[in-house]
């Protein structure tokens, strides 16, 4: 409620407000799908109106409903025969059964659209995108009062049911941006349904550290073009420093501070130059063949970046089993924030997750790799345990 308070008014002044559910009241012209080019008809000009056989194999073969819907979208509406009421019983029977709609139009440009577990949106687009209008009315008193579940496992389930019916939309061929380019759907319409359909992934406080991260990013970049080098030699290097920070400088930092407690000495390590020639090898053919793909050993350097990428591979997975199974709910399930974050690491670390399916010494060794898993296993009990 507090969402259509706030959303309401800004979008009423566009194509209307979305419909949600319960307070709201339809024309039958715009349930039946009608354009609206046909509400310009002169009363009881039947003849621009669809035919009696268009009708048929739109609503279906009762001919009760057929000639009701032709008065309706004629606007003839005093041509009306007398209601037969026992008729009408037998025809709201028919109409009402499971196979009735069958082989006809209803559920994709009648009535209520199929597709999606959140299907009045949905229906709300369809009409919309038909290029009909909504009116948004804020009554005081409210006009309709309803119901809401009350315990924790019947809310949760209710919002399972929105998030996942708003992403099935949002990843459909009914995606607003598709109605936007191909039908009636007004731009500035089409971007408020995406803020609804990307509503159980947003969070709003990520926006300040996004906003940073990607000024940070862009500068840098730009900085690399003014230097004529390429985006690609910015990534190379945005990762590198990553996973060297993640390496290399924590075990330099623990290597003095065991120097500085008197529990080792630091060891002068000759570094090996790559030849412009590569020897006979199986390590330096393997270089010549992929040159630019990381080799492993079982060197304590590899432990830790080997151990960032199983931890967020896992987090990932995790995330997503969550979100489906409490949907995405601010209690239980990750925000767009943790998604971003941990797939961003997954990026930076690629070379130690394609080196986890790698041969040879493209493939980390077992012994970097159980080493590793033991170390996440020890950071996240920790992270459980406080």
């Amino acid at each position: 409620m507090l969402v259509v308070k706030k959303f309401g008014p800004g979008i009423a002044g566009i194509q209307g407000m979305f419909y949600s559910g319960t307070g709201c009241f339809h024309r039958r012209k715009v349930i039946y799908g009608v354009q609206p080019a046909i509400r310009d008809l002169e009363p009881g000009n039947i003849k621009g109106s669809p035919s009696y056989k268009e009708l048929q194999a739109k609503l279906g073969s009762s001919r009760e409903l057929v000639d009701s819907s032709r008065i309706i979208i004629s606007g003839n509406l005093f041509s009306a025969p007398i209601v037969n009421i026992p008729c009408r019983v037998e025809a709201a029977k028919e109409v009402s059964a499971c196979n009735y709609e069958y082989h006809t139009c209803w559920g994709q440009e009648v009535g209520w659209v199929y597709g999606s577990l959140t299907e009045d949106i949905l229906t709300g687009q369809r009409i919309h995108s038909a290029g009909w209008r909504s009116a948004y009315f804020d009554t005081d008193p409210p006009a309709f009062l309803g119901s809401a579940p009350t315990g924790g496992p019947a809310s949760l389930t209710q919002y399972k049911r929105w998030t996942t019916g708003l992403f099935e939309i949002f990843l459909s061929k009914n995606n607003p941006v598709v109605s936007s380019i191909l039908e009636h759907l007004e731009f500035r319409q089409c971007l408020g349904y995406l803020v609804v359909y990307v509503w159980p992934a947003s969070e709003p406080s990520f926006i300040v550290p996004l906003a940073l991260f990607l000024m940070c990013n862009i500068y840098d970049i730009m900085e690399y073009m003014d230097c004529r080098m390429s985006a690609r030699a910015w990534w190379n290097n945005h990762r590198m420093q990553r996973i060297s920070s993640a390496s290399a400088w924590i075990l330099a930092f623990l290597t003095v501070l065991l120097k500085t407690l008197g529990l080792s000495e630091t060891v002068f390590e000759v570094t090996r130059k790559d030849q412009s020639k590569p020897d006979a090898s199986e390590a330096g053919a393997e270089a010549a063949a992929d040159p630019g793909r990381f080799t492993f050993d079982s060197s304590p350097v590899f432990i830790l970046p080997t151990a960032l990428a199983i931890l967020n591979i896992v987090a990932i997975a995790v995330a997503a089993w969550r979100v489906v199974c409490f949907a995405g709910a601010a209690e239980f399930g990750p925000g767009a924030g943790e998604f971003v974050c941990c797939g961003w690491m997954v990026l930076c670390f690629w070379p130690f997750v394609r080196g986890f399916v790698g041969k040879g010494s493209y493939g980390i060794p077992w012994s970097v790799i159980l080493k590793a898993g033991m170390l996440v296993s020890a950071f996240v009990h920790f992270c459980r345990r406080i």
